[in-house]
């Protein structure tokens, strides 16, 4: 059973009487979300996610309450709770639905160390993997939400999940998150992109989320082996240029955007540097994403 297969009014019942329990790829994820923002962003992107049941393990327990006190009601908060504890300050109550995607970006990076985990986003076609890894603001997102609007397959926008025991990445296929004029670009890119509510004024300027395509959602069992590691840059005006890159020196770059790399020792050098030697590394510029779309439909062929 998925989130969708419940009717709209069964819904929002349901989750106003107890939580919702979904698998997000490898992560079963119990959430509290009486909040009608929160509900209406999981409508909208978490229909195709599998429901589990009450008796299977849960990963993350998490809730989003407004706060006991005046703040409930004059400029109104959101807290994030996670096993019942506070791990961040609360944000204003309009962006309870992206304190979710972040908060759970939290948990992920925080708690599973069973992967080395890379800031990347993760696509693949005809099953070549492609691997976006960079800094925020780097372009990676709106090259991801472009590369699935054309038919790829998603499996990560945030966080790339190398196993420490093949090298495959697992998928964990959730909403692709967009900042500023990137909600615009992609807008007129795929224009049959679902998009939810926007939310304005956070720490990260104007932010959105598209919605993952159900498809990626429904593979999120299946792992995909990495032919290609490139660090994008968005340039106003740059002329698109894919430039090969030792494999050292993408070990490098690699280490410096993975969360645990550290924290893993000899494992996370291991894992690093086989996921380095079974693909290429290349650096990318670009301005214009007809061009690098193509330039990656032809890599990946």
């Amino acid at each position: 059973m998925t989130l969708s297969s419940l009717s709209p009014n069964a819904f929002s019942r349901a989750l106003r009487q107890q939580p919702a329990q979904l698998a997000v790829g490898p992560f079963h994820v119990r959430l509290y979300a009486t909040i009608a923002s929160v509900q209406q962003h999981l409508a909208v992107h978490y229909g195709a996610f599998p429901v589990v049941g009450d008796d299977d393990f849960i990963d993350f327990d998490i809730a989003l309450v407004r706060p006991l006190s005046l703040r409930r009601y004059y400029r109104a908060q959101v807290l994030f709770l996670f096993e019942g504890h506070t791990p961040f300050k609360p944000l204003p109550f309009a962006q309870a639905a992206a304190f979710f995607e972040w908060g759970l970006n939290w948990c992920i990076a925080s708690h599973a160390h069973r992967y080395l985990m890379v800031h990347a986003a993760v696509v693949e076609w005809q099953g070549c993997g492609l691997l976006l890894a960079g800094a925020p603001g780097s372009g990676k997102s709106t090259l991801c939400a472009a590369l699935v609007g054309r038919g790829w397959r998603l499996l990560s926008d945030e966080l790339a999940l190398v196993s420490l025991d093949d090298g495959l990445v697992t998928p964990v296929p959730r909403p692709i998150s967009l900042k500023n004029q990137s909600l615009a670009v992609i807008r007129a890119f795929c224009p049959d992109a679902v998009i939810g509510p926007v939310v304005y004024d956070t720490s990260k300027g104007t932010v959105g989320h598209v919605r993952p395509p159900d498809a990626s959602v429904i593979q999120a069992q299946v792992p995909v082996k990495i032919r290609h590691i490139v660090f994008p840059k968005y340039q106003a005006g740059a002329v698109t240029k894919l430039s090969t890159l030792s494999k050292g020196y993408g070990l490098l770059k690699l280490a410096d955007n993975s969360f645990n790399y550290s924290i893993l020792g000899v494992h996370g050098f291991n894992a690093a540097g086989d996921l380095c030697d079974g693909a290429d590394c290349h650096a990318f510029r670009y301005s214009q994403l007809e061009e690098a779309v193509a330039l990656f439909a032809g890599l990946c062929s």
